[in-house]
């Protein structure tokens, strides 16, 4: 198995090396989407070994393909403000052919759309919590069921409905990892509420919004995009080119007999590489040089770490623990080296949400969601640098916390110039609050931390390993920051009831 473990682990470093090196070459510069063939061209070096399915690494590579070719066709670059719906416009596209393809599908999502117009008042509470802050910061758009997110509600919903259960499992699957539309529940409540509607009428409009997710998803994301004012590209010509490149990966996944939760996740979340983190917002943000050394040592820990630990694996979801877990040490890591941690970030960043709902009441539905991923890394590596600081004593040397029974070697920290040099990026004899300032600003924005084209690759090598089982959404209890550290929230929500 080590063969198959080293495969993953060059397929999710050389994703993201692609990302990072593409910043860190263009940073400050201007983005085109041919920036992003490097990307592209790591993701072709994709290939199922062993027992892994060809149909479930088609669905990544192909997606991969299709979306770099019809974008290049469209257009030359993309905005920043538009750049975080480039990976909303697949799922809808491969649900719309599962449709096509499987009456029965389609008919038990008609059966779920009945279930919405039934569900008012969950729907209305929902909303309501949402938009009132209820739940404190949460992420409505989660790949787990965490509380005040869509997967929780939609879970809720399917199990008032009578389908087959894989039926469930895929249109529940749609609306975590898989991103069917950008829409996020509460979003038409909360505006149609600050417009003066009657809460009876908001909700009403909810439903209705819900509705069209799933009945029309790519004419919904379409008008989702008409409101935003996303003028990159013409999102219609997309999702038809797209399909059209599609249909054959999506066919060969069904005749393979990959579970549908499957085949509508893994084309989307491998896509975002392309105009979203290889993307105009990504070179403005690193131009900083502290925050460009804070990504690149954390991709040199998950480097090393996995490589490391690959002789000693003994499943393919260690790599996964170890590559999150690994970086998340990084990450409070680097904090720790000016004084902070992850329990003092939770509690600012909780407290400020709090005052965001009051500020801003017509907030996107979204406005907290990379916040709560920033929260809930450090939190787990705090959990993870924390026990290895009281293990470690008064003994000198690096600290070597543990993942999944990994120790992780953070020396590639130390042997970063720009991080262990703080004072020339500040006022040099009170330079003490560099770093942690500039994790502060990846907090808006850890995708390359987490990191996700890490996880993306991973899970592409573990679901073409088990492709009958529904990789998503996750069924464990995320552990989130804001409910251990700050809210009273874990009951309500939803990972032991996952359909």
């Amino acid at each position: 198995m080590s063969e198959l473990y080293r495969k993953m682990v060059d397929e999710a470093m050389a994703a993201q090396r692609a990302d990072v090196g593409m910043v860190k070459k263009k940073r400050g510069e201007a983005f085109v989407i041919e920036d992003a063939r490097a990307y592209l061209d790591a993701v072709s070096q994709m290939k199922p070994v062993e027992d892994q399915s060809k149909a479930v690494f088609s669905l990544h590579t192909d997606s991969v393909k299709a979306h770099f070719e019809v974008l290049k066709g469209l257009t030359e670059t993309v905005r920043p403000e538009d750049d975080p719906f480039v990976e909303h416009y697949q799922t809808p596209v491969v649900l719309e052919i599962l449709y096509g393809e499987d009456p029965a599908f389609r008919k038990s999502v008609d059966a779920f759309i009945e279930g919405i117009g039934k569900a008012e008042a969950l729907i209305g509470r929902e909303s309501a919590r949402r938009y009132a802050g209820f739940y404190g910061p949460t992420c409505v758009v989660d790949f787990a069921l965490i509380p005040g997110s869509t997967s929780n509600v939609v879970n809720q919903i399917l199990q008032t409905v009578d389908i087959p259960v894989t039926h469930k499992q895929a249109i529940l699957a749609s609306k975590s990892w898989g991103m069917n539309t950008s829409y996020g529940i509460g979003e038409v409540f909360a505006q149609e509420t600050e417009k003066g509607a009657t809460l009876a009428d908001a909700v009403k409009a909810e439903i209705q919004m819900l509705k069209a997710v799933y009945d029309e998803p790519v004419e919904t994301q379409a008008k989702l995009m008409d409101a935003a004012g996303m003028t990159s590209f013409d999102c219609r010509k997309y999702m038809a080119g797209y399909r059209t490149k599609m249909e054959g990966a999506v066919m060969a996944a069904i005749d393979d007999g990959v579970h549908y939760a499957n085949i509508v996740t893994v084309p989307a979340y491998c896509v975002g590489d392309i105009a979203h983190h290889i993307a105009q917002s990504t070179y403005n943000m690193c131009k900083d040089d502290v925050i460009m050394a804070t990504i690149e040592a954390a991709t040199d820990v998950m480097d090393l770490n996995l490589r490391n630990a690959v002789p000693k694996c003994k499943s393919e979801y260690d790599l996964l623990s170890l590559a999150t877990g690994a970086s998340a040490c990084a990450a409070e890591y680097i904090l720790e080296l000016d004084g902070f941690n992850a329990i003092m970030l939770v509690d600012l960043l909780t407290k400020r949400w709090h005052n965001y709902v009051q500020l801003y009441p017509k907030r996107g539905a979204a406005a907290e969601l990379h916040n709560c991923d920033f929260m809930d890394m450090i939190y787990r590596g705090w959990k993870y640098v924390d026990k290895a600081r009281r293990a470690q004593n008064g003994q000198s040397g690096m600290l070597r916390p543990k993942v999944s029974g990994f120790e992780v070697d953070l020396s590639p920290i130390h042997n970063n110039d720009v991080l262990m040099n703080p004072q020339r990026y500040a006022y040099p004899a009170c330079a003490i609050t560099v770093r942690a300032s500039s994790l502060l600003r990846l907090a808006d924005y850890p995708c390359l931390l987490t990191s996700e084209p890490v996880t993306a690759t991973l899970m592409t090598n573990i679901i073409a390993l088990h492709k009958e089982v529904a990789a998503a959404p996750a069924r464990i209890c995320k552990d989130c920051a804001s409910a251990a550290l700050m809210d009273f929230r874990h009951c309500y929500c939803q990972w032991k009831e996952a359909v």
